[in-house]
């Protein structure tokens, strides 16, 4: 139902209010979690720079295990930021302002499907006279 011409005059007013509003603009970037997720994507970017800088100087100076803890940094530093890019993108985040709707199963835009999804939707569609 579109707003009366009274109403959206009051939406714009309150929108521009909260606009200007430092605290609350400050308040509403703190809950947003795609922030956090960038936030912590970078915080990752300088884990691996620091993982590589470990492995190289740990192969400079030819021990090995602290060449091996470098890599070991970098791996789990790469699989956390893979984890929060994945978290970003998931449609379950909520957002200020936006839905919470999820996207149906079988509807993944563009994305390629796993063989575990795959493999359900053939288990859901298969005959059910070979039980």
């Amino acid at each position: 139902m579109p707003l009366s011409e009274h109403e959206q005059r009051l939406f714009e007013q309150i929108e521009r209010s909260l606009a200007e509003d430092p605290k609350f603009a400050s308040a509403v970037r703190a809950s947003d979690p795609r922030f956090h997720a960038r936030r912590r994507l970078l915080v990752a970017a300088g884990v691996i720079i620091a993982g590589l800088a470990l492995l190289v100087y740990g192969a400079v100076i030819k021990t090995p295990p602290l060449a091996v803890a470098g890599f070991v940094v970098m791996l789990a530093s790469a699989a956390f930021a893979v984890q929060s890019h994945r978290r970003a993108q998931s449609p379950d985040l909520h957002v200020v302002g936006g839905t919470t709707s999820r996207r149906p199963r079988g509807g993944r835009s563009g994305r390629r499907r796993s063989i575990l999804d795959r493999m359900e939707d053939r288990w859901r569609q298969r005959p059910e006279g070979h039980r």
